[in-house]
């Protein structure tokens, strides 16, 4: 399968064809220097809930470490790590799952979880179905979507109804969480499990309605470089980076928890 060069901007339909639009960025070693030469070009897999805070943490590290590109590609984690199993070209990978980072240990540096996250039920603004908590989404009557079990969210989700035994029968399974609130922001779902920021991106689209922390579960986000990377400094310093106070505090404004 062909490597997709697509970058999905706020609020875009995941997984749709487009051009991509690059970030310009350079890593920095731990004592500031630039570790990469300018024209240095980096590309970044990332996670599709990662859309939107990395496009304003890319513009962050350009401001900080300008001379070298970096273009961020976006998808469902599963579909990243078959771009890595393919030998697609790319520096570093973020998942939105250890187990699906730790499946590519071959193929990556030592990971460093970046952040974290948790699931919200996400409906249609104004909750017009009045949906209240996680087992009214067994309701067969609500138009509910999920994400694929080969999905981290869909997994997550399915943690989270399996301790409950709700028995949801979903009228869809997408390949990405960003596929799943596409659904509910245009009317063809009536709820779907997101995570918190991804609802939080999409404010005035759709309402979010809390699962309990002890009804919920946490979502780690590692970072790795790929060892096939053809600049290996630049990408172990962009990795480096996302750990940063700089980096963290976007992050935090965006919804995302601490590591």
């Amino acid at each position: 399968m062909p490597f997709p060069l697509s970058v999905h901007r706020a609020g875009a339909a995941v997984l749709a064809a487009a051009l991509l639009a690059t970030l310009a960025a350079c890593g920095s070693d731990g004592d500031g220097k630039d570790s990469a030469a300018p024209g240095t070009r980096l590309t970044v897999l990332a996670a599709s809930s990662l859309t939107d805070v990395f496009a304003t943490a890319g513009a962050a590290y350009e401001k900080e470490h300008p001379g070298t590109r970096v273009t961020f590609s976006f998808a469902g984690s599963q579909e990243l790590a078959a771009q890595v199993g393919q030998g697609a070209p790319a520096d570093a990978l973020v998942t939105a799952d250890t187990r699906t980072m730790d499946g590519l240990a071959a193929d990556t540096g030592e990971p460093t979880v970046i952040a974290r996250n948790r699931l919200v039920i996400a409906t249609g603004e104004g909750n017009p179905e009045k949906i209240g908590s996680i087992e009214d989404l067994a309701d067969p009557a609500l138009k509910v979507v999920l994400a694929a079990p080969e999905v981290p969210a869909g997994r997550y989700g399915k943690q989270i109804l399996d301790a409950r035994k709700i028995d949801v029968k979903p009228v869809s399974q997408e390949p990405s969480v960003r596929a799943v609130l596409s659904k509910v922001e245009l009317g063809e779902a009536d709820a779907g499990l997101v995570y918190r920021t991804d609802a939080a991106a999409a404010t005035g689209e759709v309402d979010a309605i809390d699962i309990p922390d002890a009804q919920n579960v946490i979502a780690s986000y590692p970072a790795a470089t790929l060892k096939s990377s053809g600049n290996s400094k630049a990408a172990a310093a962009f990795v480096s980076w996302l750990s940063t106070p700089g980096a963290q505090k976007i992050l935090r404004a965006a919804g995302f928890q601490k590591p």
